[in-house]
């Protein structure tokens, strides 16, 4: 499992970052059963820059919390037995060439957001970020919210991967 965490906000979390996100990072890993050793990629980043990624990828003129670019694309979500043939027919597409680890895909965390909504919901800067990175990852697994099924299972999964590390609010 490569977990490649790039810090490029001059705002800094008084926190280990690196160590929360390897760890929500591998507790979802382990928690989909991802049968493959993956690649995530995550950066760090602030308002103005997250706000243009959103306005660019999203055409939403605004800052978020976080970003997700999912680097494969399921059929049904953390489903790899059904997109098993689309992987192994373009493995270049899908595998790291040097490492052969599964692309899963990347984050993009906005530190400002992290101190803001810590604040706004009552719990530490820790506990947002792993959040975060639990949300992401699930929407990195084909999950999303759109629907309040959809939410539903979404807000359980990551619920779950928190409470295995022992983060809660």
């Amino acid at each position: 499992m490569t977990i490649n965490i790039e810090y490029e906000a001059e705002e800094k979390l008084d926190l280990d970052y690196e160590k929360i996100i390897t760890d929500v990072v591998n507790e979802a890993v382990d928690y989909e059963k991802c049968p493959y050793e993956a690649e995530v990629n995550v950066t760090i980043v602030d308002s103005e820059s997250i706000h243009e990624i959103n306005k660019e990828y999203r055409n939403i003129d605004s800052p978020t919390d976080v970003l997700s670019f999912p680097g494969v694309n399921y059929v049904t979500p953390s489903d790899f037995d059904a997109i098993e043939d689309e992987l192994e027919n373009n493995a270049e597409d899908y595998f790291n060439p040097d490492t052969g680890e599964l692309l899963l895909g990347d984050i993009v965390l906005c530190v400002q957001k992290i101190k803001e909504q810590a604040d706004k919901y009552g719990h530490s800067e820790k506990r947002e970020l792993a959040f975060l990175t639990a949300h992401s990852m699930m929407h990195l697994f084909g999950y999303d919210h759109m629907t309040p099924e959809e939410s539903a299972v979404m807000e359980a999964k990551q619920n779950e991967v928190l409470e295995r590390l022992g983060i809660t609010r």
